[in-house]
C-alpha cells in the first residue's frame, strides 16, 4: 500500500467511524401526544398543532455490561451477591401475600357493590314514568352512559377475580 493511500485511509477512518454518531445526533425528536402516543413521525409544527410535546430522551436498556458477561450470569458480580442478600424471609412474604389478598378481596367487594348500584340506577333511569310511554332522550342518553360504566365495572370485576385466582386459594 502506498504512503499517500495509507494516509488518506487513516484520515478517512475516524470520519467513517463518527458517521453513525452524527446520524444519531441528527435523529428526529420524539414527541408525546395524547393517548400516551409516542412518535418521531411529526415535524415541530405538526406536533404543536396536535398538542404533542417533545421529550428530552428516549430510554433504552443497554446490553449486558462486560462485568456481567464475565461472570456468565448476566449480572455483575456485585449485583449477584446483593440479590442473594435481598431475599425476603418466607414469613414476611406470606404476610405480604395475605395483605395483597385482603386488599384484592376488599376491592372486589367494593366493585361488586358499585356494580349493583349502577344496575339499580340503570333500572331506575330506563323505567318509563307510565307504561307504554317513550323514554325521553336525556334519560336514554344517561342509560347509555350507565351501561358503559356497568361494562367497565364488569371488566374490573373479572380482572380482580383473575388476580385473586393467582393467589393461593383464591376464588376462580
Amino acid at each position: 500500500m502506498s504512503a499517500p493511500l495509507f494516509a488518506a485511509l487513516a484520515l478517512a477512518l475516524p470520519a467513517w467511524l463518527a458517521a453513525p454518531a452524527a446520524a444519531w445526533a441528527q435523529a428526529r425528536p420524539v414527541y408525546r401526544c395524547s393517548g400516551n402516543l409516542y412518535t418521531d413521525a411529526l415535524d415541530a409544527a405538526e406536533a404543536r398543532q396536535r398538542g404533542c410535546s417533545p421529550i428530552d430522551a428516549v430510554l433504552s436498556l443497554p446490553a449486558a455490561p462486560a462485568a456481567a458477561r464475565a461472570t456468565g450470569s448476566g449480572r455483575p458480580a456485585e449485583a449477584a451477591s446483593s440479590a442473594t442478600q435481598a431475599r425476603v424471609d418466607p414469613a414476611q412474604q406470606r404476610s405480604r401475600d395475605e395483605d395483597k389478598r385482603r386488599i384484592l378481596e376488599a376491592e372486589l367487594a367494593a366493585e361488586q357493590q358499585r356494580l349493583a348500584a349502577l344496575q339499580r340506577e340503570l333500572d331506575a333511569v330506563l323505567a318509563p314514568a307510565r307504561p307504554g310511554e317513550p323514554l325521553p332522550a336525556e334519560r336514554a342518553s344517561r342509560g347509555q352512559t350507565i351501561k358503559a360504566s356497568i361494562e367497565r365495572s364488569q371488566a374490573d370485576l373479572a380482572a380482580l377475580r383473575r388476580e385473586l385466582a393467582k393467589t393461593a386459594g383464591g376464588p376462580g
